[in-house]
């Protein structure tokens, strides 16, 4: 396998999926604004640092990684990067509805964030990832 510049280990996203999940789930069960405010804040590490230097993953490299016994994967870190910027626009989105009293608002927003935490976490699929690669396709044409 080829080095990838700016790579992470594979499973390191998958694992912050898994905690931003419950997070947001307990968000739309709670409602409550500053743990939205704080899963905003590890969206925003991870997008504007990078997925390596985001709270999910050194909790990841600390506790987990050493740990397990598959095979090390690595992958370009800008898939998951731009992951992290949508995740952080959903998570804005929610806290203005949240603020401004616009339920409807919030619930949509906190719920897509969720679905697709669900999804990377359980099913290894990254929607912002997806979405990264489409637009470079398209860009690059």
């Amino acid at each position: 396998m080829t080095q990838i510049s700016n790579s992470i280990d594979a499973r390191g996203p998958r694992f912050g999926a898994l905690i931003t999940t419950l997070v947001l789930a307990v968000v739309l069960l709670t409602e409550s604004i500053w743990l939205l405010g704080l899963q905003a804040l590890v969206f925003a590490t991870g997008a504007f640092f990078g997925p390596a230097k985001s709270p999910y993953s050194l909790i990841y490299k600390k506790f987990v990684q050493k740990r397990l016994k598959s095979e090390l994967v690595k992958e370009d870190a800008k898939p998951p990067q731009f992951a992290q910027f949508v995740g952080l626009l959903f998570a804005l989105t929610a806290l203005a509805g949240l603020f401004f009293e616009l339920n409807i608002l919030f619930l949509a927003a906190t719920a897509m964030a969720l679905v697709a935490a669900f999804l990377n976490a359980f099913f290894d699929f990254c929607l912002g990832c997806q979405m990264y690669l489409i637009i470079k396709r398209l860009t690059t044409r």
